[in-house]
C-alpha cells in the first residue's frame, strides 16, 4: 500500500469516527427534546395558564427566531466552520431551554422562545455541514439517513419518559422536563465542540454541471480567494430553488401537520382520543426506526428525484386514509386508519432522509455549503410554522373536507414537483448512475466497467 493510500484511508477512519461522534450528539439533543416537545403548547397555556394566544406566540417566534439566525449561522459556517457554530448554537438554545421551563410571565417566555428557537435554528445547518464534510458522496445517504434514525428514536425514548414525569397540575415537572433538555444540549456542544474536522475537499465537478461561479484568481500568497457567500448566488441556482420550493411543500404537507391539522383532525372529527395520538406517534417512530436502512439500500440505486416523488404518492395514500377515517368516524376502522396516516408517513420520512439532505450537498459549491444547509433549514422553518395555521383554521372551520383535499392536492403536487426537478438535476446530483466495483491490480485501482444509469 503506497504512502498516498494510506494517509487516505487514515483520513476516512479520522472522519468516521468524528461522524459517529457528531451522530452521538445529535441523538442525545433529541432525546432532551423529546421530554418537551410534545408538551410545549400545554406548558405555555395551561401550567403557566398564559392562554392559547400566548402558546401560538411562541411558536411564531420559533419560526422568527429562525429567520434570524439562520442566516447569520451560515455565513458563521463558511467563514469560521461548522463547529463554533454548532457550539454557540447549542449553547443558546440551553440557556433558553432553561430560561423557558423557569419562565412564568408572558414577556420572560417570550424572550426565552426567541432565544431557544435562534439557538436550534443555529445547530441544525451546523450539524448537516459537520455530516457532509465527515462523509464521502458514497456514505453521504446513510449518515443522513442514520441521524434521522437516531433523531427519531431519541425524541421517541424522551417523549416516552418524559410522558411518566409530567404532570400539569405541578409545573416543577415542566420545569425539570425544560432542564433535562438544557443538560442535553450542553452535552451536545461537550461531544461536538471538542472533535478535530477533517478538510474539506474540493467537490467534483461532473462534465454535464450547468456553469458555475467563475473561481477567483490566486492571490500573491497562491491562495486562492473564494467569491463572497451572498443571497444572490444561492438564488441564481435555479436547481436549489427548486428543491427548496419542493421542500417548503414537503415540509407543509407532512411535518408542518404532525402535532395540529392532523391531530385537531383526529380528535375533532374522527373522535380519535389521545392515547390513541400518542399510540399513533409510536407508530410513526417505529415504521422510520424499523424501515430507514432497507430503504437506504433501496434509494442507493435509485433516482433522487423518483424517491421524493415516491413519497408524495405515499402521502397521497396518507390521506386517503385520513378521508376514510373522517367517512367512518368512531370505531376499530377509523382507528386503524388513523394508525395507518402515521405509518404511511413515516415510510415517506424514510424516503426522505437519505434524499433531501444529500442532493443539498451536492449542489453547494464547498465555499458555501453552510449558507445553502441554512437557506434549506429556513425553508423548513418556515414551512413547518405554516402548517399549523392551515390545518388548524380549515379543521376548527368546520370544513374537514377541504382540508383533507389541500394536503392531497399538495402531496399530488409534491410527485409533478420532483419529476420536473430532474431536468434542473446533473446524473450525479440525481443518483442517476453508480460506479461498478473497484478492482485492484499491482500497478493501480481501476474501475470495473463503465458508469452506468440507475434506475
Amino acid at each position: 500500500m503506497t504512502r498516498a493510500m494510506r494517509q487516505k484511508n487514515q483520513q476516512y477512519g479520522t472522519a468516521g469516527g468524528t461522524l459517529r461522534r457528531v451522530q452521538i450528539g445529535n441523538a442525545l439533543s433529541a432525546f432532551g427534546s423529546g421530554f418537551t416537545v410534545p408538551y410545549m403548547f400545554v406548558y405555555v397555556s395551561t401550567v403557566r395558564g398564559l392562554g392559547s394566544m400566548t402558546a401560538w406566540l411562541v411558536f411564531t417566534l420559533f419560526a422568527l427566531a429562525a429567520l434570524v439566525a439562520l442566516p447569520l449561522a451560515g455565513r458563521g459556517i463558511d467563514r469560521y466552520g461548522a463547529r463554533p457554530v454548532l457550539v454557540a448554537g447549542a449553547v443558546t438554545a440551553a440557556a433558553g431551554a432553561l430560561a423557558f421551563g423557569h419562565a412564568s410571565g408572558s414577556g420572560h417566555i417570550l424572550m426565552s422562545a426567541f432565544l431557544f428557537g435562534a439557538g436550534v435554528a443555529a445547530v441544525q445547518p451546523a450539524l448537516a455541514t459537520m455530516i457532509v464534510r465527515c462523509s464521502t458522496q458514497e456514505t453521504r445517504a446513510h449518515a443522513f439517513a442514520l441521524q434521522f434514525t437516531l433523531v427519531n428514536l431519541g425524541m421517541g425514548i424522551g417523549a416516552l419518559i418524559g410522558g411518566q414525569i409530567v404532570d400539569v397540575s405541578r409545573p416543577a415537572s415542566l420545569t425539570l422536563l425544560f432542564s433535562v433538555e438544557a443538560v442535553m444540549f450542553l452535552v451536545l456542544a461537550a461531544v461536538t465542540g471538542t472533535i478535530r474536522m477533517p478538510a474539506a475537499a474540493p467537490a467534483a465537478v461532473p462534465a454535464s454541471a450547468p456553469a458555475a461561479v467563475p473561481a477567483s484568481a490566486p492571490t500573491a500568497g497562491g491562495r486562492v480567494a473564494e467569491p463572497k457567500s451572498d443571497l444572490r448566488t444561492l438564488l441564481a441556482d435555479k436547481a436549489m430553488v427548486r428543491i427548496c420550493l419542493l421542500a417548503g411543500l414537503i415540509f407543509f404537507t407532512c411535518y408542518g401537520q404532525f402535532e395540529s391539522g392532523v391531530a385537531a383532525y383526529a380528535t375533532d372529527v374522527v373522535g380519535t382520543s389521545p392515547s390513541v395520538l400518542g399510540l399513533a406517534l409510536g407508530v410513526n417512530t417505529l415504521a422510520i426506526v424499523v424501515l430507514q436502512m432497507i430503504v437506504v439500500r433501496i434509494t442507493a440505486r435509485r433516482r433522487r428525484s423518483t424517491a421524493i416523488a415516491a413519497t408524495g404518492v405515499v402521502w397521497l395514500g396518507a390521506w386517503a386514509a385520513a378521508a376514510v377515517a373522517g367517512l367512518v368516524s368512531g370505531g376499530m376502522v377509523a382507528t386503524a386508519a388513523m394508525l395507518s396516516v402515521y405509518m404511511l408517513f413515516g415510510v415517506g420520512e424514510a424516503l426522505l432522509a437519505p434524499t433531501l439532505g444529500p442532493i443539498i450537498a451536492d449542489l453547494a459549491p464547498a465555499h458555501l455549503l453552510g449558507s445553502y444547509n441554512a437557506a434549506f433549514a429556513l425553508v423548513k422553518q418556515v414551512a413547518i410554522a405554516m402548517g399549523p395555521a392551515a390545518g388548524v383554521l380549515l379543521v376548527g372551520a368546520g370544513l374537514p373536507a377541504a382540508y383533507i383535499a389541500v394536503m392531497a392536492g399538495s402531496t399530488v403536487l409534491i410527485v409533478a414537483l420532483a419529476l420536473r426537478l430532474r431536468t434542473q438535476l446533473t446524473a450525479a446530483q440525481d443518483n442517476a448512475v453508480r460506479r461498478t466495483r473497484v478492482v485492484t491490480t499491482s500497478v493501480e485501482p481501476r474501475l470495473a466497467g463503465e458508469l452506468r444509469p440507475a434506475a
